[in-house]
């Protein structure tokens, strides 16, 4: 197994620490800020494919299918 770079462990002690929290807050946004199956248009989960085609094709299929839905809410509106 082959390490790179390193990760400093933090210290778990009795008193708060206002810097780890502010550090706990900021990886928790980014955390919210990765994209979701509703702006890449593939949803959750778990895909395993026998080979790249199948994963390529997969991928269209869903990129395509989230293109039409967008294509038709912009003519017929988000309710419609």
């Amino acid at each position: 197994m082959r390490t790179i770079g390193q990760r400093k462990e933090r210290p778990i002690g009795l008193p708060a620490s206002g810097a780890l929290l502010v550090e706990g807050a900021r990886f928790n946004d980014e955390m919210h800020r990765l994209p979701t199956g509703d702006t890449t248009f593939i949803p959750k989960g778990v895909y395993r494919f026998k080979t790249h085609e199948d994963a390529d094709r997969h991928q269209l299929e869903c990129l395509a299918k989230g293109m039409a839905k967008v294509a038709w809410e912009r003519v017929h509106g988000r309710n419609g």
